[in-house]
């Protein structure tokens, strides 16, 4: 199956800095989406697929295609698990380290992988006749990191604005 999935990029070096984000900030970075060819269990699969490596293409013969994919350039783990109560989406920041080219927060580059997440499972979940109850989990803190818990949340993707 064939689906977009929506991903962090850097868009570090590229005309592209500074842009305004899908969390209203200038950042160095974007959520984009591009298309995957895809096999197994859904809505899992597209959630892993989130930090897929991307090498951006380019026309340009002098341009060095870096790898673009923030969850993949700071170690960023992602997991997703459907259960009965929904889908268990885990962000795991126990290994990350920020490159110092990245002019980004852990916060920052956190919020963008949930939006792309956000995103990625509206577009599945829209011709779903049901909703898709999600808990997003932020895993591997330590005393450093503890703030990047205050992320941890619960949404329902496929829910009409009328539903409230």
């Amino acid at each position: 199956m064939v689906v977009p999935v929506f991903e962090p990029l850097s868009l570090h070096g590229t005309d592209g800095d500074e842009a305004i984000s899908d969390t209203d900030e200038a950042l160095q970075a974007a959520v984009m989406s591009r298309p995957m060819a895809m096999t197994g269990a859904f809505p899992e699969v597209l959630v892993d697929a989130i930090r897929s490596p991307h090498l951006l293409p380019t026309n340009n013969p002098n341009y060095k295609v870096q790898e673009a994919n923030l969850l993949v350039i700071c170690n960023i783990g992602i997991s997703a698990e459907m259960t009965t109560e929904g889908l268990v989406v885990r962000l795991d920041v126990a290994q990350l380290e920020i490159p110092p080219d990245v002019d980004l927060t852990s916060r920052q580059i956190l919020k963008l992988a949930i939006v792309a997440i956000r995103k990625t499972l509206e577009v599945y979940q829209r011709p779903q006749s049901d909703t898709l109850d999600v808990t997003l989990i932020i895993e591997g803190t330590d005393e450093k990191k503890s703030g990047l818990r205050e992320l941890d949340s619960t949404f329902v993707i496929g829910e009409s604005p009328n539903d409230n």
